[in-house]
């Protein structure tokens, strides 16, 4: 942790060599988390990890605020990277220029009549947006675990928290967003 927190203070000195020394070190466990995230996607996505961390990367690296004062800072800016490529991808797929309107189906899935669990990107975005209204930081919580894939105790140490306290928040915030996708919010 201490190596990850000297590089990010190398890189906001304005070390720009910093910053190929931080993805070195981070970049192994930043794949493992896109993976992880991809693998609860819905099926026929086609975004592999590898690119979800290399396009997170160039948006982080092209970002000129490069704040992060620590490790919870700059894996908060991942989370966050990593969330809005999903949305964006998610939003060009619904436009019904690009078949929005229509379902996907897998060649191999074609006689099964049961349609597909999947979690809708754009409901739990703007779910989202109205948890990190009304509470930041169980927001960022959800972000940290289900976009960077952080289990519960890494996501309470980034963030400073006890596991005790990340597993109220945790609870809470998942029967705000289910309540919130499920269609119980004001829509």
């Amino acid at each position: 942790m201490s190596e990850i927190t000297n590089f990010l203070d190398q890189l906001a000195r304005g070390d720009e060599h910093a910053a190929e020394r931080l993805l070195e070190v981070v970049y192994s466990e930043l794949r493992m988390l896109a993976a992880a995230k991809l693998a609860k996607e819905a099926p026929g996505h086609t975004l592999q990890p590898t690119a979800l961390v290399h396009e997170a990367w160039l948006r982080l690296a092209g970002d000129d605020r490069r704040d992060w004062k620590s490790r919870r800072y700059f894996f908060g800016a991942c989370a966050e990277a990593m969330r809005r490529i999903l949305i964006e991808r998610a939003r060009h797929k619904a436009r019904l220029k690009r078949g929005g309107d229509r379902d996907r189906v897998e060649l191999e899935d074609v006689e099964t009549d049961e349609p597909l669990a999947t979690v809708d990107l754009l409901a739990l975005d703007e779910a989202l947006a109205k948890l990190t209204a009304e509470d930041p930081a169980k927001a960022e919580l959800v972000k940290l675990r289900f976009f960077a894939g952080l289990t519960l105790d890494q996501a309470s140490r980034t963030l400073g928290i006890s596991p005790a306290t990340a597993d109220r928040h945790w609870a809470y915030a998942r029967a705000f967003l289910h309540h919130e996708v499920r269609g119980g919010g004001e829509r």
